[in-house]
């Protein structure tokens, strides 16, 4: 086997969660680019088409599946439906998550349910839906959870968020001592600072733009496009014997504080 076709996911069915725009649908492009057949979803099944339109555009089969991440007890349905139309899965790609900048003090607990509900609980149990139909089925299978700088650092006005990426990495770490001896790898990406429609509150502020690029070695924000090689390399053989771990794909950040 060479080292390049290690990276080679064809014939391989992915889901990528929260994957209408943003990281959700450039890796979901990324994972397509590697060969894979992609199911995405998203809370509004027409958001998606344009990354079924680059999916598709690409050769690969896609489906879309409208499913809110904090609804837990359709996440197993959303993983049968990909098996009837694609196939059985091999890949699960984490992404979905929600926001909302707010001072600590006057956060309640209507928005600290929420953002648990969907960054927490809803990744916990679309991993869960996905390692049930593996481990019955005996296959082995990759996950890999978008985590965050704030899985590491604390970072003002995003204490829900904090708690609910600090909580995913800790996922991470139990679920593959959990179940990694039965084929299923679970890691996870910390992106660093991207402009998306997640952070574009930070990015506003051009003075926070500064203050963070001061703080960035590589002297620039990520692009999009760097987080495509690590979830290939993660979901793929390339990675078959990682598990446990959190790539930070974010310039050399956490390596400077």
């Amino acid at each position: 086997m060479s080292a390049l076709s290690l990276f080679d996911l064809s014939g391989r069915i992915a889901l990528v969660t929260g994957a209408s725009r943003g990281i959700g649908a450039r890796l979901a492009r990324g994972l397509a680019e590697a060969g894979a057949d992609v199911a995405v979803t998203a809370r509004n099944v027409a958001a998606l088409s344009e990354t079924v339109r680059a999916i598709e555009a690409l050769g690969r089969r896609a489906l879309a599946i409208a499913h809110d991440a904090a609804e837990v007890e359709a996440a197993a349905a959303v993983v049968e439906r990909i098996e009837a139309a694609l196939g059985p899965l091999d890949i699960l790609v984490v992404n979905a998550g929600i926001e909302e900048v707010r001072p600590s003090v006057a956060v309640d607990r209507a928005l600290w349910e929420k953002i648990q509900g969907v960054n927490l609980e809803g990744a916990f149990f679309a991993m869960q839906a996905a390692a049930r139909r593996w481990l019955a089925c005996g296959r082995r299978g990759a996950i890999v959870a978008i985590a965050s700088l704030t899985s590491f650092v604390g970072v003002p006005t995003a204490a829900p968020y904090t708690a609910s990426k600090s909580g995913l990495l800790g996922l991470v770490r139990a679920l593959s001592t959990e179940w990694s001896p039965h084929g299923i790898r679970v890691n996870a990406i910390a992106p660093g600072y991207f402009r998306t429609a997640l952070t574009e509150p930070f990015f506003e502020d051009s003075a926070w733009q500064a203050r963070m690029l001061a703080k960035i070695p590589m002297g620039r924000f990520g692009m999009l496009d760097d987080l495509v090689g690590a979830c290939i390399f993660l979901a793929s053989d390339a990675a078959a014997y990682v598990t446990g771990q959190c790539l930070a794909v974010d310039g050399g950040y956490l390596a400077a504080i």
